[in-house]
């Protein structure tokens, strides 16, 4: 499916796919009619930067559908990707007009965007908004420091674990009802991007996706698609606990 394609699929906020954990999940019927006045959506195919690093933002953005990863590049030429945006991930940042990393849509991608001035007005004057938007924050600190454990601590097929059981959490739909046992998601990162962000070969990457696959803990269709039939039982190979120690 096309970004496009994805963004006809609803047109009210009561649609909305990620309503139930976006910056707007705690507004009330009149509070939405406000911020539906200033939003649109912007779509983009893989591989497209969103914003550079450095550049000015005339927007915060929230993932509707698709991926995109953030870096950032040293003075040498490195890059380094430094975090994954998924739906319902918040974009940009309310009283900053630089962008700090550089954002581009590892998959098709849609965002629902809304315009900087007007959101940060309605971020003063709406407690919902603001109360939402620091839960995010926070939620964003402690997966910081979980991806420091991730990167400093974790075995290579601890890593692997722990990047699926993210990307497969955040992919599926909320229910309402909590994770659901058995997940399915079309991986958004090919063998290399994901040594990239883990700190590890390809050679590497492989061997522990292989294993993981020949222990059943998954399954795999292609080479993107990705089937866990026991997801607790990932969060136990990824080295987490029973709530995996994921953001929500």
């Amino acid at each position: 499916m096309r970004p496009a394609d994805t963004v006809m699929n609803f047109s009210s906020c009561g649609d909305c796919p990620i309503r139930e954990r976006a910056v707007c999940a705690r507004c009330e019927p009149d509070e939405l009619d406000v911020l539906e006045k200033i939003k649109y959506y912007r779509s983009y195919e893989a591989g497209q930067t969103v914003v550079w690093a450095g550049d000015r933002m005339d927007f915060v953005a929230s993932v509707v559908s698709g991926i995109a990863c953030l870096s950032q590049t040293m003075e040498d030429g490195r890059t380094q990707m430094v975090g994954l945006l998924l739906p319902s991930d918040f974009v940009g940042r309310p009283g900053r007009a630089i962008a700090a990393y550089e954002v581009t849509a590892t998959t098709d991608l849609v965002m629902c965007c809304f315009r900087k001035k007007p959101f940060e007005d309605l971020v003063e004057s709406t407690p919902a908004i603001s109360r939402r938007l620091l839960e995010m924050t926070l939620d964003e600190l402690d997966a910081a420091r979980e991806w420091m454990l991730l990167l400093g601590r974790k075995t290579a097929r601890e890593k692997i674990s722990s990047l699926f059981a993210i990307i497969g959490q955040r992919s599926t739909p909320f229910s309402g009802e909590g994770m659901r046992t058995t997940l399915e998601f079309d991986l958004p990162l090919t063998r290399e991007a994901m040594g990239d962000y883990l700190g590890l070969t390809i050679e590497t990457v492989s061997r522990q996706i292989t294993a993981l696959k020949k222990s059943g803990v998954i399954e795999l269709d292609g080479k993107r698609h990705v089937r866990i039939p026991d997801f607790q039982r990932l969060l136990a190979e990824a080295g987490d606990d029973s709530d995996g120690g994921m953001p929500s």
